[in-house]
């Protein structure tokens, strides 16, 4: 599942690709019919992420994107669960990229697919001289296109039109955000206190905390293990028997963390010196250990040295050599060294 640093590159590729225009909203499957005749033809005023909820903000008249805008009258709220992604494709007069979402379908966020790849590419009319976007491929649940530039969501989990009041409901379940400015709070610093309070008032193990998005949104499977091993915290420990201070350089850590992966499309946790681990390895059920998403710039940090523990169970840690251990919590696999998290 596309972990939040994710959805807010959505975010912010929406809102530079749409925003201010006037779009018009279709859905081919049909599953979202009703949905997108509300849409269609108003004009994207506003492009949010909570988490991994995404919110386009809808108005039709009176256009004004970002923070100050006219206040929205409708949101488009996306969630892609494991196998939602969006796809774009543009006439060529701005980079696209190709896909953002689910891992299975993507081919890299950062990647910028010219506007002639095959089976992706924009078109110029014959007789019109006008560009022409691709026709939608697969079941495309819902198609945003603009003047210059299309995008198709395909395989959401959750998707639906919704109101000012409708969407403070969804965002007053969630956690704070710590790729949001504000972290969904009135600050960061109250952000970090408001997720400290969280975790200290269970007893709930704090790696199964992590996953859930009423705790701290946007976390998902490879940020709870590595902001885990970073910290040196059990991640089997109660939470409320973790110190106050341990857990707010971990907030702060996944500050760092998050923003660089929604920046660089890319989620890179290993410190330089920790970068010589053991290569990629297959399981004997052919299961690649470890799964990224890069560019393949020069620069660019290799898949096999981008974390410390997720996906390298069974391989000696990276700081200590211990063999990382794994176990099922909240319904997913954890990973962590039994003696750097001691």
């Amino acid at each position: 599942m596309p972990e939040g640093h994710t959805v807010h590159r959505l975010a912010r590729t929406l809102g530079g690709l749409f925003g201010g225009q006037a779009l018009r909203v279709s859905s081919p499957q049909g599953r979202f019919a009703a949905g997108a005749d509300l849409l269609d033809g108003a004009t994207l005023v506003a492009a949010e992420a909570w988490g991994k909820h995404l919110f386009l903000g809808f108005e039709r008249s009176g256009p004004s994107l970002g923070p100050g805008g006219t206040a929205t009258a409708l949101w488009l709220r996306v969630h892609l669960g494991l196998y939602g992604a969006w796809t774009f494709a543009g006439d060529g007069s701005a980079d696209v990229v190709h896909a953002i979402g689910a891992p299975r379908r993507r081919i890299g966020e950062r990647d910028s697919v010219p506007a002639d790849v095959p089976g992706h590419r924009a078109r110029a009319d014959d007789a019109a001289g006008e560009w022409v976007a691709p026709e939608p491929r697969g079941a495309v649940r819902v198609r945003l296109l603009g003047p210059h530039a299309v995008a198709d969501l395909t395989g959401p989990a959750a998707c639906e039109v919704v109101d000012d009041e409708e969407k403070a409901r969804v965002e007053d379940r969630l956690g704070p955000d710590p790729i949001r400015d504000d972290g969904g709070r009135s600050s960061l610093a109250d952000a970090r206190d408001d997720f400290v309070a969280r975790v200290r008032r269970s007893r709930v193990a704090v790696g199964q905390q992590l996953m859930d998005q009423g705790v701290v949104a946007g976390v998902g499977n490879i940020y709870r293990a590595e902001a885990l091993f970073r910290a040196g915290i059990d991640p089997l420990r109660p939470g409320r028997d973790v110190a106050a201070d341990a857990l707010a350089g971990l907030w702060d850590d996944l500050v760092v963390l998050m923003r660089d992966g929604a920046r660089t499309g890319a989620i890179v946790t290993t410190r330089a010196e920790h970068r010589d681990g053991p290569a990629v390895v297959d399981d004997p059920a052919g299961r690649r250990r470890t799964r990224q998403n890069t560019d393949g710039s020069p620069d660019a940090v290799p898949p096999e040295d981008a974390f410390y523990v997720y996906h390298r169970d069974g391989l000696p840690c990276r700081v200590c050599g211990a063999p990382v251990l794994t176990k099922e919590l909240a319904a997913r696999n954890l990973f962590w060294c039994g003696a750097c998290q001691g």
